[in-house]
């Protein structure tokens, strides 16, 4: 790696770790419910952030650079926002109380960084050594695409996840919260709380949505610093996105729809990468086409309601 090269990853990780700090230090040192006001107003400073981000690229590496950041960040932001739907559904099983529903995020966002960096740095490996894992990471986009399209809406069921079951079997849990903490000691022995078991459960299910998102970037582009720069914008705006849709995620009914029609023509991108090259730049109108239709779709367009057979007299 020049060295060149290296002080830009070495100055956006501290930016990022800098941001992380000032976030809980600071912003949300004390424990309370998001607001709609707060969340709406932190969704605008992050995403100014990435776009502030965007035109550094455009100056350092170009305007080709610059887009596939954009095209990437839209990708990874759309996913999440369907990602948003299972953590709500995470929260109130277990009935997390609002006031510490962001320090949770926070701290599953930071592991979430982590685990996507060993992601991406495996995926780039792989694609770099075995140009033919180009069209395996296609065809799965495919896959998954046309299968999104098909399901019904999944049942989440934290309870058999299997790293809920063994943190039940080899730790003591607390019955109930013990404020923000993740462990408590009592008695000389040391207890994990619920929120801890919480946070076990969002970082596993960010391991299954990181499956899907990370072959996805990579029919954009196979430039590691623009992957992960575009996941980690998308990733840290994802809290504040969470407080804003929590009340109205029903109303966009048909955006998994336009998801699964992002992963196909992505997969698609990727099988024919060899024989022919999309422009990024029709990429990012064809993605952002295939958004914008499914979200003015769930807001104008109505379910149909089932039909209810009048009851027997």
């Amino acid at each position: 790696m020049a060295s060149d090269q290296l002080l830009l990853w070495v100055v956006f990780n501290v930016f990022v770790i800098g941001i992380l700090v000032l976030d809980l230090g600071v912003f949300h040192r004390k424990a309370h419910a998001v607001s709609l006001r707060e969340a709406l107003a932190w969704s605008c400073v992050w995403v100014s952030v990435a776009l502030l981000f965007a035109l550094g690229v455009y100056y350092v590496r170009g305007g080709e650079k610059a887009l596939e950041f954009i095209t990437g960040y839209l990708i990874e932001w759309s996913l999440s926002v369907d990602n948003l739907f299972v953590f709500l559904v995470i929260f109130s099983y277990f009935a997390v109380p609002a006031i510490y529903q962001h320090r949770l995020l926070f701290w599953g966002i930071l592991g979430a960084l982590i685990l996507r960096a060993i992601f991406i740095a495996t995926g780039t490996a792989l694609l770099s050594k075995f140009h033919w894992m180009m069209y395996v990471f296609g065809v799965f986009l495919v896959f998954t695409g046309i299968k999104l399209l098909f399901a019904g809406e999944g049942k989440v069921e934290p309870e058999k996840n299997p790293a809920v079951r063994l943190v039940r079997r080899f730790m003591n849990l607390t019955p109930s919260f013990e404020g923000q903490r993740f462990f408590v000691r009592k008695g000389g022995r040391l207890w994990a709380t619920p929120l801890f078991l919480v946070l076990v459960v969002v970082e596993t299910t960010d391991v299954i949505f990181a499956v899907d998102s990370i072959p996805a970037i990579f029919a954009i582009t196979l430039d590691p610093f623009i992957v992960y720069t575009s996941n980690v914008f998308a990733i840290l705006g994802l809290r504040a996105l969470f407080f804003l849709l929590a009340g109205v995620m029903g109303t966009f009914r048909y955006l998994k729809v336009g998801l699964s029609f992002v992963l196909c023509f992505v997969g698609v991108k990727m099988t024919i990468v060899d024989f022919y090259k999309i422009p990024i730049g029709v990429s990012l109108g064809v993605i952002g086409t295939i958004l914008a239709v499914s979200i003015l779709a769930s807001r104008f367009i109505s379910p149909k309601e089932k039909e209810v057979e009048p009851a027997p007299v």
